[in-house]
């Protein structure tokens, strides 16, 4: 059961992913600045879902770039969280929202932006989905502490933020609730696992752009990908050991 679990999970990933460029093409835009809303030779985009190609431009003409490779990345990361969750009802919340964190990730490495309309929305919905699935019977994990978690990370991110404003941008206090959210599901070790993480993976990137002289020690760099990555390292030690 589990490996056509994930084997459907891979399909979904892969399905989803190649739906994620028009939306990364729209909002990878610095901040301030209003959502695209045309192509690069000024022709209206509608809808934010799909191919990043413009009709009017002529066959074959794109505006945006790294489908396959978006469509790969999510079909993977479904299956790893299949493999890890097996079965319980958790995992259709796992992969609804991971199509959103490849999202996020992809846009802060762009333009070192996470846009509340997919922040703000990811914690309500992961909170309101693992509400759902608390009532479901064979899952493992707890409602209260995903509540608990996403106030305890999005609070601690904010006292960073404070302290730091140039080293961490308000989008990660905000993508921290649902990161949180997530990660207490399984509880309190989970939360520190994934958030240690995601700092070490940070810290680590930063530390080979100084290397390689491409970056300075108080060069900026976008930690929403870091965060998110090691939100699912914790998510997934903490589904195979639930």
């Amino acid at each position: 059961m589990t490996r056509l679990l994930v084997v459907l999970a891979v399909v979904w990933g892969a399905a989803a992913g190649a739906l994620l460029p028009r939306a990364v093409y729209r909002f990878s835009v610095p901040s301030g600045e209003p959502w695209r809303g045309t192509c690069p030779e000024g022709h209206p985009v509608s809808g934010w879902l799909g191919r990043a190609r413009c009709g009017n431009c002529g066959p074959g003409q794109s505006y945006g770039r790294g489908a396959p490779l978006l469509s790969a990345v999510t079909a993977l990361l479904c299956a790893a969280l299949a493999a890890a969750t097996g079965t319980r009802p958790e995992i259709a919340v796992w992969l609804l929202l991971a199509p959103v964190g490849v999202l996020l990730a992809v846009v802060d490495l762009r333009v070192r932006r996470l846009p509340d309309p997919l922040t703000l929305p990811l914690a309500a919905a992961a909170l309101a989905l693992l509400g759902v699935v608390s009532f479901v019977p064979e899952h493992t994990g707890s409602w209260p502490h995903a509540l608990y978690g996403a106030l305890a990370l999005g609070v601690g991110y904010w006292v960073l933020w404070r302290v730091n404003p140039g080293g961490m941008g308000f989008g990660d206090v905000k993508l921290a609730l649902g990161a949180g959210a997530v990660l207490g599901w399984y509880g309190w070790d989970t939360v520190l696992l994934g958030t240690f993480a995601g700092f070490l993976l940070g810290a680590l990137y930063g530390g080979a752009l100084v290397l390689v002289g491409r970056a300075g020690r108080r060069t900026a760099i976008p930690f929403g990908p870091f965060l998110l990555t090691g939100a699912y390292a914790g998510l997934l030690i903490g589904a195979y050991a639930a």
